[in-house]
């Protein structure tokens, strides 16, 4: 019983966690164990059978690869789509339907293509499919919310396996934007012939598996595709079901209806450490968490005292050591380590409650002011933990808790001011390029933007469109310097990406997470 009791000890054996959740004076209960955990001993045996069973929080949007933009779906749909180019474990940029690009004028990459690849219905993947799936995406019919393909104005076919992007300014990081949502490739005559309802019914790719199934909250199922241009995969047959709920998740898990548990939040691994037939893997990640702050309403935000203030407020560092468990690296800036464009001499802000109580106090608010912190629900102890710090500096933000989908449609809205005042939001930085992080949210004409400064627009420009990377750096830089004077974020930190598993699995992510799972094997 010794295993289980040190897995129902985490809070005790954690005062500063239990610190930071009280302030304000709430207390967020831990994770509920599930009933199934209560035993001890070893977990039951898992499902017999060459089949990886995956799960995430939620499930993919649509099976239609240009008419999502979410990682859920993402990490599904990698599975049974291939992209262009691919980010390996290296976190290098690789050939994957493409064998080569470059740039050949400033406005035109050419891109070679693997040669014999074909989609699972036999249909060939070659230049033609290419530019339909570059212009099925862009087409306003399509409605994608995809939107790292902006600079792109068309696509020409040089011969069967060479294609030229014509792009209207020069974009430094086209390949990379196509290693995962901008490059997927969808076979032409086959969307002909079923139509776009058809299609994400039924799904062709020429990815590593084949679809079979999706019973819509229950489950995907895909199997191996033998003639995949890579090789067949190690597993028969790849499952991905939805768990929101990580109690129920980690349920399936001892049970074998699971063998992979991911998108688990630091607190909810920690309800598990040392329960039997567990395994907790954690990898360096580069998903960066902030606060908006909405700067273009009146009000306490729209002065810049206030905003430093809040910075000053939140203590990143106790946030992750007391909620996180220490599974996250403070983010000075907005843009993460490991990312282009990170500069190592931006240094965080002070954690000092006197510079902020006087900031505010100097901007007019003595007394502190109330406001609200609108975040998903999936993050509501971190959310509730960040309320409870700025409450020390006399600023009382009521959070909001929104269920997903609700929280993803309002963020990814026209309308600005649709998560009030303050919200906590992520990036998962996929490019592994600052450009990422920045893209929708900095810039005065884009579509999350809530603060408007010439010096950043001229800056966001410079670094899109600048074909030298020195120059780019030198404007990542300049952008980071900025964002901390102004101050329109509260940069948080970049999270771990963290796994549970049954014995079975083997398999390793990239940085980003991606839940690509052709790699994978377990054993029987």
């Amino acid at each position: 019983m010794e295993r289980l009791r040190r897995g129902r000890r985490v809070d005790r054996d954690h005062p500063a966690r239990r610190d930071v959740l009280r302030l304000g004076g709430l207390l967020i209960p831990a994770v509920a164990a599930p009933a199934l955990l209560t035993g001890c001993g070893t977990s039951p045996a898992s499902s017999a059978g060459n089949v990886l069973r995956v799960s995430q929080p939620g499930d993919p949007k649509t099976l239609d690869p240009h008419k999502q933009g979410d990682m859920t779906s993402m990490n599904a749909l990698v599975n049974m789509f291939d992209t262009l180019t691919a980010r390996g474990m290296d976190n290098l940029l690789h050939p994957r339907l493409a064998l080569t690009w470059t740039a050949l004028t400033a406005t035109t990459w050419r891109f070679t293509l693997r040669p014999g690849v074909t989609f699972h219905n036999g249909e060939p993947c070659d230049a033609d499919a290419v530019r339909f799936s570059v212009e099925r995406l862009l087409s306003p019919a399509t409605k994608s919310p995809i939107v790292e393909l902006r600079y792109v104005k068309d696509v020409s076919v040089v011969d069967r396996l060479t294609v030229d992007v014509h792009t209207t300014v020069h974009d430094p990081i086209l390949p990379d934007k196509l290693s995962l949502f901008g490059g997927v490739v969808v076979p032409p005559r086959y969307l002909a012939a079923v139509g776009d309802t058809g299609f994400a019914e039924h799904p062709v790719g020429t990815g590593p598996f084949t679809f079979v199934r999706w019973q819509r909250d229950h489950e995907l199922r895909m199997r191996a595709f033998p003639g995949h241009w890579q090789g067949r995969p190690h597993v028969d047959e790849l499952v991905f079901s939805p768990q929101p709920n990580p109690s129920s998740s980690l349920a399936a898990l001892q049970s074998g209806q699971v063998d992979l548990v991911a998108g688990l939040t630091p607190d909810a691994a920690q309800q598990l450490d040392g329960y039997g037939g567990v395994r907790l893997d954690g990898h360096t990640g580069i998903r960066t968490s902030y606060l908006s702050l909405n700067t273009l309403e009146n009000g306490p935000l729209k002065d810049r005292r206030v905003r430093q203030a809040l910075n000053h407020a939140v203590d990143v560092p106790l946030l992750i050591k007391a909620v996180l468990g220490g599974k996250a690296a403070e983010v000075p800036a907005m843009i993460p380590r490991g990312a282009f464009g990170f500069d190592p001499s931006v240094k965080p802000f002070t954690r000092s409650l006197d510079t902020a109580r006087a900031l505010l106090a100097e901007a007019g608010y003595p007394h502190g002011f109330s406001t609200s912190l609108t975040a998903s629900n999936v993050d509501s102890n971190v959310a509730e933990a960040i309320s409870g710090l700025l409450s020390r500096a006399g600023v009382h933000a009521r959070v909001q808790l929104l269920d997903p989908g609700t929280y993803a449609d309002r963020l990814t809205s026209d309308d600005h001011g649709a998560l009030g005042p303050m919200y906590l939001a992520a990036s998962t930085v996929w490019t592994l390029d600052g450009e990422s992080m920045l893209q929708s949210n900095v810039r005065s004409d884009r579509r999350q933007s809530r603060w408007h400064d010439e010096d950043a627009d001229r800056l966001i420009d410079v670094e899109e469109l600048s074909g030298d990377p020195a120059e780019r750096k030198r404007a990542f830089a300049d952008l980071q310097r900025l964002i901390q004077r102004e101050a329109p974020f509260v940069p948080l930190y970049q999270i771990d990406n963290i796994y549970a598993r049954n014995d079975r699995p083997r398999w390793t992510p990239g940085s980003a997470g991606v839940l690509a799972m052709q790699s994978a094997e377990i054993s029987r």
